[in-house]
């Protein structure tokens, strides 16, 4: 039995983001460090989401997940 196939959204990630850049989300007025871009399922929609970026404040705090990368500022 196949699975069904699951949507697959890809998001354009800046080019000079990478895992330990410092950014700064305007979306979630938020600063953060990037700490990990890679493929994410959205639990709420089943979408699997190809370069999903995680940041987290500097320091430590609640990781969230970016949601609009090409609105990314350098921070």
């Amino acid at each position: 039995m196949s699975r069904p196939g699951r949507e697959r959204q890809r998001q354009a990630v800046p080019g000079w983001v990478t895992e330990g850049t410092a950014i700064r989300d305007p979306l979630e007025r938020k600063n953060g460090i990037v700490q990990f871009i890679g493929e994410w399922v959205d639990p709420a929609t089943r979408i699997t989401i190809t370069n999903a970026i995680f940041a987290r404040p500097p320091g430590g705090g609640k990781e969230w997940i970016v949601k609009d990368p090409s609105s990314l500022e350098r921070g």
